[in-house]
């Protein structure tokens, strides 16, 4: 993360005193461990899952992809600290310990945001999920209709690319909406450890079925250390599941300085600022995110 935040220059932020106070990150994923990281900033866990009340997490993923949004740095003096280190998170757990989940549960997950958007100041959904069916590839799936519904509801919704580029046509549901902000991975020319497997060239590519062009955004997503789910531990995962939190972060970071923006005004000052690497459009969207751009008066 300490890379990762000089990379996508986060300093120019930080000396604007801007830590993304005040902004709730909704997070879809296998849960939330208490790490030190957090401190008091889980504001709600939701279990659609287990049903369970005390927030867990029995895979890892989703407490990575929160350290990396909102992550303190506690237990690394700073180091692995997360892009908006004072935003407060909300966990809703619609993973199981393998990862998979079902669409019916991410659904449920993100009509309790939308009940609960005013109550927990949520301004921001990170989903680094995706499914690749064919059959629920297209823009009437019940994911991509769930995503609309909640960007319909005035929230910023980042969703990741997935991993099966680089072909066209390669982005996951429900990244394929033409509403949401769909991230890819900036560096997955780097060969990397997905799942046990070597990858190399895999964020997803647009354009999609309906002939949209995706993803919007680019952010790293090779090599990230970021909390673990287990006491002061950090650990390296890789995919554009890590690239999209740190958009979500960024854009915490904005919505402190500018809380009245609409998701529309969000997704237009990405278009505008981030930086054309001069990669295709169906890869890099309109660039690579770069904090200090974004947030410029």
């Amino acid at each position: 993360m300490d890379h990762v935040r000089e990379e996508i220059h986060c300093d120019a932020a930080y000396r604007m005193g801007l830590t993304g106070r005040g902004v709730g990150v909704a997070v879809l994923d296998t849960g939330i461990y208490l790490h030190e990281d957090f401190k008091h900033r889980v504001a709600a866990f939701v279990d659609i899952v287990h049903r369970k009340r005390d927030p867990y997490d029995d895979n890892g993923h989703g407490t990575h992809i929160s350290g990396i949004i909102g992550g303190g740095g506690n237990a690394s003096d700073g180091k692995y600290m997360g892009i908006a280190p004072e935003c407060h998170i909300i966990m809703l757990k619609v993973l199981d310990k393998k990862g998979n989940g079902y669409a019916s549960d991410v659904l449920a997950g993100l009509k309790w945001v939308r009940d609960n958007k005013e109550r927990y100041g949520i301004r921001i959904v990170n989903i680094s999920v995706g499914s690749f069916s064919k059959k629920g590839m297209t823009e009437s799936s019940v994911l991509v209709r769930g995503v609309n519904a909640a960007w319909d509801d005035g929230l910023v919704v980042c969703v990741a690319a997935g991993n099966m580029g680089p072909g066209m046509n390669t982005i996951t549901t429900p990244g394929i909406s033409r509403k949401v902000i769909t991230v890819g991975c900036s560096d997955d020319y780097k060969e990397v450890n997905v799942m046990g497997n070597r990858m190399v060239d895999y964020s997803g590519r647009g354009p999609t079925g309906a002939c949209i062009c995706k993803p919007e955004i680019i952010a790293p997503g090779a090599g990230i250390m970021s909390c673990a789910n287990e006491a002061g531990q950090y650990q390296v995962k890789s995919g554009t599941s890590m690239s999209t939190p740190l958009v979500s972060g960024a854009i915490a970071l904005l919505l402190e300085k500018y809380p009245y923006m609409s998701n529309r005004d969000v997704k237009l000052m990405l278009r505008e600022r981030s930086l054309d690497l001069g990669l295709p459009i169906n890869q890099q969207g309109w660039g690579l995110l770069d904090v200090e751009r974004l947030i410029a008066d």
